[in-house]
């Protein structure tokens, strides 16, 4: 008897427990919630502190795994490395890769005519970190996130000297051994570096603080991720900056347009891509920038000049990116395709790559039954590239691919950034180098090298 009166004792404690765990539970829970969605938290210091806690598995996580730098589906299981026939004529691949062997990043440049790997670049990247400010928000996480283990080496730049210049946010510039010889971390670059007539570079970058009015913002809100174009010398000094929001507040509110009277997004705009315009023509000037606005599924074509958006380009991409001036009337727009749905953003079929006809006033879709026969569906990111000789180049970000096609739509070749582990990891915006001032600086380093 009194046995059972202890279990009874013990079932009641049990059951206590289990409520007032269920009670912590939704506490917690709400604090989590509150501290990511309430633009004043009033709780502050419990908030964040629950906050901290919930993040500590995907913190630990991002500390100590690779995984999410893997692709996330292994769709080619017979391709590793180069596949298919090699160019013919002289042109190189600046490869970005994370090398899943290595566990670390690295760029290769690759001769196409042989697939032979002609020089690497290994830049030392927890060296590099230690002169980064971390106290400022953009690098808090920089050691975390962004060590020479998880750091992404993004759509570097070869220079005459044979460095790099790359984003990963600080803006870097290696010398041909790999060694850092400037850094700028005056604020997050990201996304893409294109070089203009003048030589200097256009990238984006998100601004801290954002230079946006709080009014439109909110007086807390500052997590708002402020993109902006920015103008960088080759020497990394930072000479023209200009927020996209207020590029579209400026041109008839078009910035209360694209939020309508939903409740305003930290990311409203996300930039990832700046294309200048190296020569005067019928519908742009020399000087003008073409920027693409993934989450509005917009490309705009702004003059910084007179600080006007002369077109504006919407209905014909989703998500897109990398926008390339084809001739004096024609862009070409590597469209994801990728939509939101009830379970989640996907891409509606393939990848595409739209060409845009200012003269004609018309859309259409370039070598797309050939991207349809060999499913290029990257979710985010990628890249294309119509070549002078009409071939296209591809990068499937996501999935560790790139293709070549040739305009006959046929496949020259592929690439899949595969391990000795037989896992596939992702790429970082590569580039493919083609044109004589391109040969011509490759050559000089090949010769330095030798």
């Amino acid at each position: 008897m009194d046995l059972l009166k202890k279990i009874k004792i013990e079932l009641w404690v049990l059951c206590l427990a289990g409520v007032l765990l269920f009670i912590g539970l939704v506490g917690f829970g709400s604090l989590v919630r509150h501290e990511i969605l309430a633009p004043v938290s009033r709780l502050p210091i419990l908030s964040s502190a629950a906050l901290f806690i919930a993040e500590i598995p995907v913190n630990l996580k991002k500390i100590i795994s690779v995984s999410d730098l893997q692709s996330t589906e292994q769709r080619f299981p017979n391709i590793s490395g180069f596949q298919g026939n090699p160019l013919a004529e002289e042109t190189y691949l600046l490869l970005s890769k994370y090398d899943g062997d290595a566990q670390r990043s690295v760029v290769e440049l690759v001769d196409l005519r042989s697939f032979e790997v002609k020089k690497t670049w290994r830049p030392d990247i927890d060296k590099i970190n230690e002169s980064v400010d971390t106290s400022q928000p953009e690098f808090e996480n920089l050691k975390r996130d962004g060590n020479t283990k998880r750091f992404r080496i993004f759509h570097p730049f070869l220079t005459e000297d044979g460095g790099l210049i790359f984003l990963g946010p600080p803006m870097v510039k290696i010398d041909k051994n790999s060694q850092l010889v400037w850094q700028n971390q005056e604020d997050a670059f990201h996304h893409s570096i294109e070089q203009d007539q003048e030589g200097n570079f256009w990238i984006p970058t998100h601004v801290y603080p954002y230079q946006l009015d709080k009014k439109y913002v909110g007086l807390e809100f500052d997590n708002y991720l402020d993109d902006a174009i920015t103008k960088v010398s080759a020497d990394g000094e930072i000479l023209f900056q200009k927020s996209v929001s207020k590029i579209l507040l400026e041109d008839n509110n078009m910035l209360f347009a694209i939020n309508g009277n939903r409740k305003f997004e930290i990311d409203p705009i996300h930039l990832n891509d700046i294309e200048p315009v190296l020569s005067d023509g019928p519908h742009w000037k020399r000087g003008d920038l073409f920027l693409s606005l993934r989450h509005q599924s917009m490309i705009i074509l702004y003059r910084p000049s007179t600080n006007k958006i002369i077109w504006k380009g919407a209905g014909h991409t989703a998500a897109q990116h990398d926008v390339d001036i084809l001739d004096d009337h024609r862009i070409s727009i590597f469209n994801n395709n990728a939509w939101a749905t009830f379970d989640g953003e996907k891409v509606d079929g393939n990848n595409e790559v739209v060409i845009y006809d200012f003269e004609t006033d018309s859309y259409s879709k370039y070598l797309n039954e050939s991207l349809k026969q060999y499913d290029v569906r990257t979710l985010t990111e990628g890249r294309s590239q119509i070549l002078d000789n009409n071939d296209l180049f591809i990068e499937e970000q996501n999935y560790g691919r790139i293709l070549y096609f040739n305009k006959d739509k046929s496949l020259q070749w592929q690439y899949v950034n595969r391990a000795d582990n037989g896992n596939v990891y992702i790429l970082n915006w590569s580039r493919i180098l083609y044109k004589p001032e391109d040969i011509n600086k490759v050559r000089k380093i090949l010769e330095i090298e030798n």
